[in-house]
């Protein structure tokens, strides 16, 4: 049943899911595992549609599309987030690990005991990507094979093109020690430039977030404050009956727009602009829309808890001024 429930997909995206499990040490089939994710997704949508038609009075199936649809991408963003945060570990401590490895071989250790012996606990999970490694080479297996396929476990770019310069020099008949040694120095050259970059776009970064966590809910709040009190006041006031024939240069009529309708669309601007604004941090800080995804949920949270706020704090000021007069 999960194997049918994956061929909904195409065929891209269910490659993309086994690369994702292969990055997460799922050792699934990835057919069936896509499938049991639809399956979950889709009965707890049908759960929160009916929680949320019975509360809020909102279509039943407009609900669990959008739940479901907001549960398979949260899904996916989980295992893409944690096999870029594997990547990002393997990157920082790769140079030092590379190091360590061209001592040893310097020292006069083959190339399988230098590996096993570069395999340190502070390497954390690229500790078990070595000693897979070193024992694949003490079978007997390629080496150049063997980097290309430890590169297919991890999500890393840098990775994945210093491991393609190691098995270009080694094919070229280069020693190993010395290539090993220029990529570690090379890859911590280009962490200096990233850093310096990255502390250049501080204050881009800090107007970003400010002005989506504080700017923006703030002058919404204000504005849906507005219209609250002025279609409050124009349902009170009580418009004379004018002859005809006669034009006044004012005219008091409902607001177009409910305070309602305000409401909600303040919502749904909020959302949308945390969305797209997580997505643009990504990209400022790490250089891939991505690894904003995981600013979305902080820029709601504030966004929303600043309109919110700002709402409260108004009326009770607002109150206070109109009970001391």
């Amino acid at each position: 049943m999960y194997r049918l429930l994956s061929r909904i997909l195409p065929r891209s995206v269910r490659n993309n899911y086994a690369s994702l499990l292969r990055y997460n040490d799922i050792l699934v089939e990835p057919e069936r595992f896509i499938g049991f994710l639809f399956f979950i997704g889709f009965g707890l949508s049908i759960l929160l549609a009916l929680y949320t038609s019975a509360i809020f009075n909102v279509s039943f199936w407009s609900s669990i599309t959008a739940y479901f649809i907001a549960l398979e991408v949260a899904f996916y963003s989980y295992f893409l987030l944690r096999a870029d945060a594997k990547g990002r570990f393997v990157e920082f401590v790769l140079p030092d690990a590379l190091q360590l490895m061209a001592s040893n071989l310097r020292a006069g250790f083959t190339t399988d005991r230098a590996l096993l012996l570069a395999a340190r606990t502070e390497f954390g999970i690229f500790q078990t990507e070595l000693n897979r490694l070193g024992k694949e080479l003490t079978v007997g297996k390629d080496m150049g094979t063997a980097l290309l396929d430890m590169s297919k476990r991890i999500k890393s770019d840098k990775l994945e093109k210093t491991v393609f310069l190691i098995v270009s020099g080694i094919k070229s008949g280069g020693e190993l020690a010395p290539i090993l040694e220029q990529s570690a120095e090379n890859l911590r050259n280009k962490k200096l430039i990233e850093d310096k970059t990255r502390s250049n776009i501080l204050m881009y970064i800090i107007f970003i977030f400010f002005a989506i966590s504080f700017g923006a809910p703030l002058l919404f709040g204000l504005s849906s404050f507005l219209v609250d009190t002025l279609s409050k006041i124009l349902s009170e006031v009580e418009m004379p009956v004018i002859p005809s024939g006669i034009t006044l240069p004012l005219m008091m009529t409902e607001l177009a727009a409910s305070p309602s309708f305000v409401f909600n669309f303040i919502l749904l601007s909020l959302t949308t602009i945390s969305i797209f604004g997580g997505l643009v941090l990504g990209l400022v800080i790490k250089g891939k829309e991505k690894e904003g995804m995981k600013y979305i949920p902080i820029l709601l949270a504030l966004s929303w808890g600043v309109f919110f706020l700002t709402r409260f704090v108004i009326k009770i000021v607002f109150a206070n001024i109109f009970a001391m007069s």
